[in-house]
């Protein structure tokens, strides 16, 4: 009987290590980011709560228009734990994305969180991609007001398919959700990824890849 109780338990821990994919639940009112502090925790130390104001639980600035006069046309606002100390602990976050015509949020992941995007303004292609072996593209265009979620951890994107200006406004389920935009990481890592290794990932020859490496 001990033996099934202890693996039973074993089981269940394993299970639940496995269903808690997102950050953990607060165990007090808040936890306002002590950004000063030297204390080296999963996320950030706590500011003496006798010290917190209203400034810690807010964000002014997503009125804003962000610069897309970039090489990508888009340009991300965060609203993350490290804008809005508030945020610690909680689990959420948010971005305000700006595309000029054409713009594109290139595709990218978020390691730590989901994603659920609303478009203000314009028309957006959006799309993800499932993981191996289907590698499913999933796509669809949304107009103002519409709705969609990119799961956890998949390769996203989206585009300005309008022919003006376009904003969205993304949640994510994270305080600090990470983003790795897959080009970037690819060909602009430091100390750059082994020539001979993208040339077999990507099938092309070594100029390509030098190519790309010198833009990135």
């Amino acid at each position: 009987m001990a033996f099934y109780i202890f693996f039973f338990g074993l089981v269940l821990s394993f299970s639940l290590s496995v269903v808690i994919a997102s950050d953990h639940s607060p165990l007090q009112d808040f936890c306002v980011a002590d950004t000063r502090s030297r204390v080296l925790v999963n996320g950030l130390a706590c500011k003496d709560p006798k010290t917190v104001e209203a400034a810690d639980f807010s964000f002014c600035g997503l009125h804003l228009e962000g610069n897309t006069s970039n090489p990508i046309g888009s340009s991300v606002t965060p609203v993350t734990v490290f804008q809005l100390p508030g945020l610690n602990t909680l689990g959420i976050s948010l971005v305000r994305i700006d595309y000029a015509p054409s713009g594109v949020n290139p595709p990218h992941t978020h390691p730590r969180a989901s994603e659920i995007i609303t478009v203000l303004e314009g028309s957006l292609e959006v799309g993800f991609v499932t993981s191996s072996p289907e590698y499913r593209h999933i796509t669809k265009v949304l107009l103002k007001g519409d709705v969609f979620v990119f799961p956890i951890g998949l390769v996203h994107y989206q585009r300005n398919v309008g022919s003006g200006h376009a904003v969205a406004i993304a949640a994510l389920s994270s305080q600090n959700p990470g983003v790795v935009v897959i080009a970037s990481a690819v060909f602009g890592s430091k100390p750059s990824i082994a020539n001979d290794i993208l040339v077999k990932a990507f099938h092309v020859d070594k100029g390509v890849i030098n190519y790309l490496h010198s833009i990135f």
